[in-house]
């Protein structure tokens, strides 16, 4: 459901797979521990949203956990899992196109050795098994999204010839006992995964199929993942779930009969308000008591679970970044409608404004489809006002993909053409990045906190981070003054905060001068 604007900004908080791109493979891996001599090797490749990073760090831990090892070689591998994304048509057939790659690899794997067994983990997995295992006979084990503890089973079955799968769905399964192997290299930043599955059924929307029913974990589990990632430095958490402000935590008895917070005003569900349990208001407060100095953000939410008590949270801790994605999906309430998202332009365009007058400065972004069944040029042109209206700092916008078992696929037409598709989502790609562009231009001339991630992919003399608006922001790397004077003066590292001079910008990139390193409460402090 999420995705990176084609040509935009590489958010790893949201989904990878650009629509001008097939969605490839993470790599980066950071050292792994040593296993036992012998110990089978399994290679992970991740597709599709940030989720899926965050599934593969909990498969990895079960299999480390069952004796496995870690290579970044294909050629070393025993076992080769491909964590899979449903949400269009283009992200499966990557995993296709992968396939083919991998039956030539097994083909010429010496006799000597055990045979190559490959793994097809996570949506795709759930909706596709059948064809999966019966499609040339090469995929050796399926697992779905809430059977990665049946993992080990699975690969011990494959060992003996047989096909294995499990795509069960659960109504329970949250992983909360498992702590993931962080797969993320660096180290400076950390996604926390707070709750599985989805309830709102929008119609274009796969996720309810692949991923289940809504359930969260406790919070007692996610703050001890999150003191353990202060613990090893970790500088920016992010938690994560497909409606990640709809957390409810059932797990303590005390609180199961608390009445359901209200909904952003305009806005409906298709389910019944669900009393009872600790809700993400709460979540956010503890996380954001954890370390001072790590920033807090969140996704994907929607747009329906902003109550005020989260809003204000946001505006009061200096350690929740001011930056809210708000997925619109469409600017037309006919389209809406179609969608059932539960809302109509003028109650997102009201939480817009409220938004900004709670949060002064925040920074918006947003999901778009284009070309949904049933969509008019009138419907198009008002997604181009509402990109015009609202500005928002970051998009991700696609082309609508119908997906089989949706309501959309039982009920409406496919009926805009491919070409009208692809026109439409080139106009709203480049009013995106106009009024981006727009945006960020306002924030030249200004200082802003930016977390170091690493030097900058296109110069080895310029460092790369984020300000607190999820931005990129590339400046210098030179030799510095502490603005506390606690350390002599030197270059900034990954996980320091440095406040840069913004000298000029793009639809993408904000750059600038460093002015000094810093701490996240002495510039929070200085404002």
């Amino acid at each position: 459901r999420r995705g990176a604007l084609p040509a935009g900004p590489d958010l790893r908080h949201f989904l990878r797979a650009a629509a001008a791109r097939q969605p490839g493979p993470s790599q980066e891996l950071p050292p792994e521990p040593s296993s036992a001599p012998g110990a089978p090797k399994v290679y992970l490749e991740t597709y599709g949203c940030q989720m899926n990073v965050s599934d593969t760090e909990i498969a990895w831990a079960i299999l480390q956990n069952n004796g496995y090892a870690r290579t970044k070689e294909l050629d070393e591998a025993d076992v080769v899992l491909l964590v899979t994304c449903s949400v269009r048509e283009k992200a499966e057939q990557a995993i296709w196109n992968r396939l083919q790659h991998l039956k030539a690899l097994k083909a010429r794997r010496p006799r000597a050795r055990a045979p190559l067994r490959i793994g097809i983990l996570g949506c795709m997995a759930e909706r596709l098994k059948e064809e999966i295992l019966h499609r040339e006979k090469l995929v050796d084990v399926v697992a779905g999204p809430d059977a990665y503890r049946d993992l080990p089973r699975l690969l011990a079955v494959a060992e003996s010839g047989q096909q294995a799968a499990n795509v069960l769905l659960s109504l329970d399964e949250t992983y909360a006992d498992i702590l993931p192997v962080q797969t993320s290299a660096g180290g400076t930043t950390a996604f926390v995964s707070i709750m599985r599955g989805c309830d709102n059924m929008c119609s274009y929307c796969i996720v309810p199929f692949t991923r289940g029913r809504e359930r969260s974990r406790p919070i007692a589990s996610i703050l001890q993942e999150v003191r353990m990632l202060s613990d090893q430095g970790v500088k920016e958490v992010t938690l994560l779930g497909q409606n990640v402000n709809s957390f409810r935590d059932l797990s303590e008895v005390q609180f199961q009969s608390v009445a359901a917070p209200g909904l952003s005003r305009g806005f409906s569900t298709v389910y019944k308000a669900k009393p009872g349990g600790l809700r993400f208001a709460h979540l956010l407060d503890q996380v954001s008591r954890i370390d001072p100095e790590m920033r807090i953000r969140f996704t994907s939410p929607h747009p329906k679970d902003f109550p005020d008590e989260v809003l204000q949270l946001i505006q009061e801790r200096h350690n929740i970044c001011k930056q809210l994605h708000l997925p619109a999906q469409s600017g037309s309430t006919r389209v809406l409608e179609a969608m059932r998202r539960g809302y109509t332009r003028e109650a997102y365009l009201e939480l817009v404004h409220h938004v900004r007058d709670s949060i002064p400065g925040v920074s918006l972004s947003s999901d778009f489809i284009t070309g949904f069944c049933g969509e008019t040029e009138e419907d198009h042109q008002q997604t181009v006002s509402l990109l015009r209206e609202v500005r928002y700092n970051v998009g991700f916008l696609f082309a609508y993909s119908m997906r089989q078992k949706t309501r959309a696929h039982h009920r409406l037409q496919d009926d805009v053409p491919a070409e009208v598709k692809k026109r439409r989502l080139e106009q709203l790609i480049a009013t995106f990045r106009e009024e981006a562009a727009r945006a960020n231009a306002a924030l030249v001339g200004q200082a802003q906190l930016v977390l170091v991630e690493g030097p900058s992919k296109r110069s080895a003399s310029e460092l790369c981070g984020r300000n607190d608006g999820n931005i990129k922001v590339i400046f210098p790397d030179a030799e510095l003054e502490d603005a506390a004077e606690c350390r002599a003066p030197g270059r900034a590292q990954p996980g320091d905060y440095v406040m840069v001079k913004v000298t000029s910008a793009s639809s993408q990139t904000l750059r600038g001068v460093p002015l000094c390193r810093t701490t996240l409460s002495r510039a929070a402090a200085s404002h």
